[in-house]
């Protein structure tokens, strides 16, 4: 009998080093969601930086269909919690936009400016910010740290007030990082400042959800095999507390073209995200 054990956590987590031209994300992105920003807010169907807090980074822009919206997607962004912004993601937009619904990317402090626990008060504000100007169904959309983000809002714990968790139908967590445990075993954790405390206070697989709550876990079969792990164990473990959950491996997708199907109307991810 063989065992596997982990000894490098960073190797275990990264992922542009094991994609062949992995270095061109996430810049291969700005490209494309600066045309579909330009090209709505030609339309005006594009809100951008409107405010959600009194922080810089507390900015989101939000993407409109052509007739009254349907719901609202709501897309939390990755970067570890230390990178990126509302900016690359734009074009990911599409595919919701075209069946219907309108969709909201909210930037967020980042460590170590900020602790996890407080980007998720921030995400709380955003979503409710935005909730406030769209009518319908919420859905939630993470990757990667923002599947930890948006499976965090639907917690017993969930710093959302309770009128605007009522109002989620729907949760896809996107090669989402669910138990921080591992994370605190990353060089990155110097910045990121997690503790067991806030490992367990923070990591939705060690939280139970709110009553009611659908989750999908969605993850590349190309991907690192801790975000394959990750994601199989928050829906492992939420079937276990009741919520409804799927988790789908879509085959031959890694970390960044995961998101791809995002953009296509018609592609299962887009599909599966708008499902009722």
């Amino acid at each position: 009998m063989s065992y596997f054990r982990i000894t490098d956590w960073d190797v275990a987590y990264t992922n542009g080093a094991y994609v062949v031209d992995g270095d061109r994300w996430p810049a291969a992105w700005a490209g494309p969601a600066q045309a579909f920003r330009d090209s709505l807010a030609a339309n005006g169907r594009a809100k951008l930086d409107l405010a959600y807090g009194p922080r810089t980074r507390n900015r989101f822009d939000l993407f409109l269909p052509p007739e009254k919206p349907k719901g609202l997607v709501i897309f939390i962004h990755g970067g570890y919690w230390l990178e990126l912004d509302k900016s690359y993601w734009s074009h990911m937009a599409a595919g919701a936009v075209a069946n219907g619904y309108a969709v909201a990317f909210p930037s967020y402090t980042l460590c170590p400016d900020i602790r996890i626990s407080g980007i998720g008060e921030e995400i709380a504000a955003a979503i409710g910010k935005a909730a406030e100007m769209v009518n319908g169904p919420l859905i939630l959309a993470g990757h990667s740290a923002g599947g930890q983000l948006v499976a965090r809002m639907v917690t017993t714990t969930s710093p959302l007030p309770t009128s605007v968790r009522a109002r989620i139908s729907h949760v896809v967590s996107i090669s989402g990082l669910h138990d921080l445990r591992p994370i605190m075993k990353r060089a990155m954790n110097q910045q990121l400042r997690i503790d067991a405390a806030e490992a367990m206070a923070e990591s939705p697989a060690l939280l139970e959800p709110v009553n009611n709550i659908r989750l999908t876990c969605w993850v590349g079969g190309a991907e690192r095999s801790e975000f394959v792990r990750q994601s199989a164990l928050l829906a492992n473990i939420w079937t276990g507390l009741g919520a409804a959950t799927a988790t789908v491996v879509e085959p031959d997708r890694n970390h960044f073209t995961i998101l791809d199907g995002l953009a296509d109307p018609a592609h299962p991810l887009t599909q599966a995200l708008l499902a009722e």
